[in-house]
């Protein structure tokens, strides 16, 4: 989506502007797309397929970033830690190639897509890309996973899910509440079982989550690494192409850096002639990261983040997760 078009979608989604007669007219074409596709399903149809393995799908139903990447990581680590073997499955979204993949550490972005190869390089587990959901969970199951991680399924039911996993921007929520393009909304929300709220003020009954922002990593060379706190008292540049790239700049202002902000679209494939002008340090997220090692940038560090959530909701998680295991 070009910046301008985006500006003037959010002014109407989350700003109080109103959308106008095109967009809501619009919007109702994609709630009969959304009442078809769910009569076709409960009328056979379509089917849903289930495999061997619980499935936990995380994802939303607003459209842009809410923080599911950085959850699903938590996620991985904490059931491998509690002896699960999870496999993450993934679309890739705006990955160059349609082909089958299973993310390796030589695997490109542009192959596999930046938040595929995110997952895998900060959990180095079995991270499958596939436009058929439901074969990269197969792929999953047969290279020894016993829970799959699907990345952002929530609207695409042909593959059978035992947990869902809503994930929600807490100070966004859903804006007008109404649907794509007059709207945030990819379909109406419903009760998933867990609903994780990235920042704002969680309530009742939901499971709210703080990204924590780590030191961060020179690009040219991961062993470097400097708190944050060191690049106050000069400007950096931040750049984000994630979802929301303000909560990226506002993380940072809020640890007192001078920031000068380029945001990017979300999977932007970046190019040395984006970083034209950029003299000084260079700030960015680590999903931008592992698009841009190749471009030869100077002073260029990349921000880790961590999803921090209560004990209680992993243990409930995984409670869960044993009562459906064959």
């Amino acid at each position: 989506m070009k910046p301008a078009l985006e500006r003037w979608l959010l002014q109407r989604w989350y700003g109080g502007q109103a959308p106008g007669f095109g967009l809501r007219f619009l919007a109702g074409i994609q709630r009969l797309i959304i009442m078809l596709r769910a009569a076709l399903y409960s009328a056979g149809v379509l089917r849903s397929h289930r495999i061997a393995a619980p499935v936990i799908v995380i994802g939303n139903f607003t459209a842009g970033g809410t923080g599911k990447t950085p959850l699903i990581i938590a996620l991985a680590l904490r059931l491998q830690a509690r002896g699960f073997k999870p496999g993450i499955v993934s679309r890739g979204y705006g990955r160059a190639s349609q082909v089958p993949v299973q993310v390796d550490p030589d695997t490109s972005p542009a192959l596999c897509g930046d938040e595929p190869k995110l997952i895998f390089e900060r959990t180095r587990l079995p991270v499958f890309v596939d436009r058929d959901r439901v074969a990269a969970a197969q792929r999953a199951l047969a290279a020894g996973c016993d829970v799959i991680l699907a990345d952002d399924g929530l609207q695409h039911r042909r593959l059978a899910r035992d947990i869902e996993i809503e994930v929600l921007d807490g100070e966004r929520r859903y804006g007008n509440g109404l649907l794509i393009p007059a709207g945030p909304l990819r379909e109406a929300p419903r009760d998933t079982g867990f609903r994780v709220i990235n920042g704002g003020t969680a309530a009742s009954g939901e499971w709210p989550m703080i990204l924590q922002l780590d030191a961060a990593v020179a690009l040219a060379s991961r062993d470097q690494q400097q708190a944050l706190a060191g690049f106050i008292g000069a400007p950096v540049h931040a750049l984000a192409g994630i979802g929301n790239p303000g909560r990226f700049f506002a993380a940072l202002r809020q640890l007192g850096l001078e920031v000068v902000e380029h945001p990017f679209p979300d999977h932007h494939a970046y190019r040395v002639e984006d970083f034209a002008g950029m003299t000084g340090v260079i700030l960015m997220t680590e999903k931008d990261a592992v698009k841009c090692r190749d471009l030869g940038l100077l002073n260029a560090w990349y921000v880790p983040v961590a999803a921090q959530l209560a004990d209680e909701f992993h243990d409930t998680l995984a409670e869960k997760i044993k009562a459906i295991t064959p």
